[in-house]
């Protein structure tokens, strides 16, 4: 590909370009490095999306570590999701054309300059997002659909208990619960955190570090407990959603952010009457691809309709996107942190 190919709209497309590589799994982000790639031509039914910004998940970092469910060998390109310009068509493309805005969907490859993928693997952003709010929109808003609509099953009236609610799919969970008619408790570690959670549609908070979780709850539910508990931390959090849930509540396992999987006897969801539901939110859209479709259908209505509209706490140049990761690993996301590409 010629170093002076240039795209309608999307930028210059060179014969190399800079992205984010782990070269070698590692506990403390030292075998990842921002590299030059060379350059790829998209084969047919393929697309070249030159990148503006790319979201930061705590998937990435774990893949990273080889500990997420997708263990990728090195070397890879780190990134689940970004937003950029169609620069290039491979043969076959219809329905696109080069300038289109859209939105990157793929298990890596995303924090890069440019990435070569199925036509099949992009979307068009949103009218009213600009890239940065594309790039953080589809992962958050995708598990929170799929956890409080599809397997929380969440009914206007109903309380909500958003766990992790200053990151990103904790927030996209509150905007979602608030949108739905539930009653939205949101927790977190930092009232300054927690003051932006509540602006975002949360409309009581709890503060782990200084307030007992199950009193709190219910105290604010009369007693009741929570009818949807949202967790993606797990472990001591877990644990004490177990004393403040509903009979016939919904305790949505969504990941082990805290670092402990936790356990529960089977007698406990049995004699206090709720469940204890798994979510893969990606996995549902694979195994029943017509609601997957459906899925990505509603998300997107929901932010033309402004319902999800990701809250950005930092960004950081492509070359710093190994403190974004870092950022992460130490626990200062505040809604979603976004690179930024040159």
């Amino acid at each position: 590909m010629s170093s002076t190919t240039r795209a309608d709209a999307g930028g210059v497309v060179t014969d190399t370009y800079r992205a984010l590589v782990c070269e070698r799994l590692s506990e403390d982000l030292s075998g990842v490095a921002v590299r030059s790639l060379p350059c790829v031509a998209p084969g047919p039914g393929e697309v070249l999306v030159r990148l503006h910004a790319a979201s930061v998940n705590f998937p990435d970092l774990l893949m990273t570590r080889g500990l997420y469910q997708f263990r990728p060998d090195p070397p890879f390109v780190l990134g689940l999701e970004a937003a950029g310009v169609i620069a290039v068509l491979g043969a076959g493309v219809t329905g696109m054309q080069v300038g289109d805005r859209v939105l990157v969907g793929q298990k890596t490859g995303c924090y890069a300059q440019q990435i070569v993928l199925p036509s099949s693997g992009v979307r068009p952003l949103p009218a009213g997002m600009d890239f940065a709010q594309g790039a953080a929109f589809r992962a958050a808003a995708i598990t929170a659909y799929v956890s409080l609509v599809r397997k929380g099953t969440l009914a206007a009236g109903e309380t909500l208990l958003v766990h992790g609610a200053s990151g990103g799919v904790g927030m996209a969970s509150v905007q979602l619960g608030r949108h739905l008619g539930a009653r939205v408790i949101a927790t977190g570690t930092s009232d300054e955190k927690l003051a932006v959670v509540r602006e975002q549609g949360a409309h009581e908070v709890i503060n782990l570090r200084r307030e007992s979780l199950r009193d709190r709850v219910r105290e604010l539910t009369a007693g009741r407990g929570a009818d949807v508990i949202f967790d993606p931390i797990g472990g001591d959090v877990f644990d004490e959603s177990t004393r403040c849930i509903a009979w016939d509540g919904r305790l949505l396992v969504v990941g082990f952010v805290s670092g402990r999987i936790p356990t529960i006897a089977a007698n406990i969801p049995l004699i206090k009457g709720f469940s204890v539901i798994g979510v893969r939110a990606g996995e549902y859209g694979r195994r029943n691809p017509a609601k997957g479709a459906e899925n990505m259908e509603a998300i997107d209505r929901l932010a033309r309709e402004g319902v999800f509209r990701p809250y950005i706490g930092a960004r950081f140049p492509l070359e710093r996107s190994l403190d974004a990761l870092r950022h992460v690993a130490e626990r200062k996301v505040l809604g979603k942190i976004v690179i930024e590409m040159p």
